[in-house]
């Protein structure tokens, strides 16, 4: 994959995240226009409903995102069991990211670390004042500092380049639609599941809710696979021209792909902020986790940096 540069980067996720934000409860008031349409008998009446409903539709969407603005840091620190690092206790890796932000003319992000042997790391953040990079105690320990220097580098690249906040976006966006799901699929095997052909159809009713915020789901899902593919690449080219050594990285990545399962990770959205996707399914031979990965595989990656 070719290196676009950083301005070009940085402009298509600007543009992405806005079109992320847009499509978000773009996509939600269609929902409701659906559902509206099929549990009211008086169709004549679906647009006077609509409209009733459209502040409080927006009104939730603000809520929820303002929520993932202010409270997204803490909610992946403890999907991710992650806590600061603070200079004194590591001035090894302090002073790898300090450098590497001075010779960038980045702020400097704060430093977390996970409480894992497994090799991992991952950035996060939506601004300057909440990026941060979490690496575990593994990745810490068992890397030589060229190699931990280039994995920095990848994840100060995916802050210098806005990955990190558009992935954050990405996450809410696919969550509220898989809660919404969630809700539908319950309401359907407790109530209208149990009760076939009943008098009021609400077991019709509820597959209708099933299959429209399935559609949804999708939709939002196949976004962010789309926003997802490239950026690792990008990244590890981003740290290989930071750093000046490809070859490190490379190495890095080597020894990532060999443990790269960190426990306290169950979050499927949380784990593709990961350098490596930190859950075993990656390595089962077919899953649809494969189908839909967000990472492509770490050996094609190395191969790119050794041609870097």
């Amino acid at each position: 994959m070719a290196y676009v540069g950083i301005q070009t980067q940085i402009s298509r996720n600007n543009r992405n995240t806005f079109l992320l934000l847009a499509a978000f409860p773009l996509l939600l008031l269609g929902m409701v226009y659906v559902f509206l349409f099929f549990f009211n008998r008086d169709k004549s009446a679906v647009n006077v409903a609509f409209i009733r409903v459209l502040p409080f539709v927006l009104g939730g969407t603000a809520i929820w995102f303002a929520i993932a603005y202010f409270a997204h840091n803490a909610m992946i620190r403890a999907a991710t069991g992650a806590h600061p690092l603070e200079r004194r206790d590591n001035t090894r890796v302090y002073n790898l990211v300090e450098n590497l932000c001075i010779s960038q003319g980045m702020k400097m992000p704060a430093v977390y670390v996970i409480e894992d042997d497994s090799l991992n790391a991952y950035a996060s953040g939506i601004n300057e004042s909440t990026y941060a990079v979490t690496l575990s105690r593994g990745i810490i320990a068992k890397l030589n500092d060229a190699e931990l220097e280039g994995v920095i580098a990848h994840e100060l690249t995916h802050i210098r380049n806005r990955d990190v906040r558009l992935l954050i976006i990405s996450i809410v966006f696919v969550g509220i639609f898989a809660f919404l799901s969630q809700i539908a699929m319950r309401s359907f095997f407790f109530s209208g599941g149990r009760r076939s052909r009943d008098k009021d159809n609400s077991g019709v009713i509820v597959l209708v809710a099933i299959a429209v915020t399935a559609i949804a789901y999708f939709i939002s899902m196949l976004l962010r696979f789309g926003i997802s593919r490239g950026r690792e690449y990008m990244a590890d080219a981003g740290a290989a021209e930071m750093t000046r050594n490809p070859e490190a990285l490379a190495s890095a990545l080597r020894k990532i792909a060999e443990d790269p399962y960190i426990e306290a990770v169950e979050n499927q959205d949380v784990a593709q902020l990961f350098i490596d996707h930190p859950s075993p399914e990656r390595k089962s031979s077919f899953s649809l986790h494969q189908l839909f990965a967000t990472h492509p595989p770490i050996e094609k990656r190395i191969q790119a940096l050794e041609a870097f």
